[in-house]
């Protein structure tokens, strides 16, 4: 029962992280990263698409995306979907690639950006401690019903404090990561 409940926070812990880091991808730091486009949908032929589906997003340098369509009929939708992707980005296109300059961010817009770095280490601080409220009660409640004892109960709830202690210092250590590069970039 213990293992069951140590495994059962880790994986929470560990879906946690990576959501973390999915989140904090997302966030522009004033340099080009392909995943700024990994919510951006295009409309081709009828359906809504990844970006990433229609053509490859390469990095050609520090402040400058490149978007290769598979289908060239595809281009307008991809200017498209990214204007309208709340992203602040102006993509340009020649008609064969699509081009997507990165501007650099103002003081005020990398404020906001360390604030929404923040509340998603904070997100994932919540997720973890739901986790851990989930293993507690199954160890409590294996206690309960005398499948584990007292001192079985008190180990095991010392043991979910330290592995979430662990990943929360790994959350603080992500953000503060992301936060110097939004306010270094």
């Amino acid at each position: 029962m213990l293992d069951d409940a140590k495994e059962l926070a880790a994986d929470g812990m560990q879906s946690a992280m990576e959501r973390l880091r999915r989140e904090l991808a997302r966030i522009r730091a004033g340099r080009a990263n392909p995943a700024l486009l990994d919510d951006v949908r295009v409309d081709s032929y009828g359906a809504m698409m990844p970006l990433n589906q229609v053509g490859t997003i390469s990095v050609a340098d520090a402040r400058l995306l490149v978007i290769k369509p598979f289908d060239r009929n595809n281009i307008a939708a991809i200017e498209k979907a990214i204007n309208n992707s709340q992203l602040g980005l102006n993509p340009q296109s020649d008609g064969v690639v699509v081009r997507i300059p990165i501007p650099p961010l103002t003081e005020e817009r990398r404020k906001q950006l360390v604030k929404q770095a923040g509340s998603a280490g904070e997100d994932a601080k919540i997720a973890m401690r739901q986790v851990r409220r989930d293993a507690n009660d199954m160890l409590k409640q294996a206690e309960k019903d005398k499948e584990i004892s007292e001192d079985d109960l008190k180990r095991g709830l010392e043991q979910i404090q330290k592995l979430i202690d662990a990943e929360s210092k790994k959350v603080d250590d992500a953000v503060a990561a992301k936060e110097s590069e939004i306010l270094d970039g």
